[in-house]
């Protein structure tokens, strides 16, 4: 199997490119939606989370993700309280979805923080999707995000050269999307089935 990690900075598009992957013919997984999972309403996370940060990040009986996430932006040490609920379970949960899946499968693994958590040996492969501030910020607003929750986000998250220097390859996505599936197509065939057939891997 090979284990290819996906990452770049918040609203550079690698959701998209995971989605080019999948239909290429790897399976896809999200840290994103696996941390979701870990503290869903019932879980041993949702417990914890709750307890660590009180009632105040509750609405209607489940966690305000929102809400959570503006009180560990601003607060580092809230950040770390949280990231040590999370990441166990998040990495059970991997090991768990991988080890179903055909000894032959390309795995691509969506993952934000792959540089911040220095999660690179996990992987035989790493990807950044990059895009300039300005694209990435119209893209957030697109999404809703509020300036002042753009520049927070931002910055918690690596620089570009930080990424760029910690993986293997980067994709550039300044908006054309027949351009980023033509970049997408073109690392799948000349580099990921190639080393999918690697002896060892």
């Amino acid at each position: 199997m090979l284990i290819v990690a996906l990452t770049g900075g918040i609203g550079a598009g690698k959701s998209q490119v995971a989605k080019y992957f999948h239909q290429l013919g790897s399976y896809v997984f999200d840290a994103d939606q696996l941390a979701r999972a870990a503290i869903e309403r019932g879980s041993k996370g949702f417990d914890e989370v709750v307890t660590t940060f009180g009632d105040q990040i509750l609405k209607d009986g489940d966690i305000d993700r929102r809400k959570l996430g503006e009180i560990i932006f601003a607060d580092p040490t809230a950040k770390a309280k949280l990231e040590a609920i999370v990441h166990p379970e998040v990495k059970r949960l991997f090991e768990e979805a991988k080890n179903s899946l055909p000894l032959d499968a390309i795995l691509i693994y969506e993952i934000p923080l792959l540089t911040e958590a220095n999660e690179r040996k996990r992987f035989d492969y790493a990807i950044t999707v990059e895009a300039d501030v300005e694209t990435r910020t119209k893209r957030l607003k697109e999404r809703g995000l509020a300036s002042h929750e753009i520049v927070g986000r931002m910055a918690a998250q690596a620089s570009r050269e930080e990424r760029v220097s910690y993986c293997d390859f980067v994709i550039e996505n300044q908006g054309d999307q027949d351009a980023l599936l033509r970049k997408v197509e073109d690392i799948w065939q000349n580099v990921l089935l190639p080393l999918s057939k690697t002896p060892g891997k």
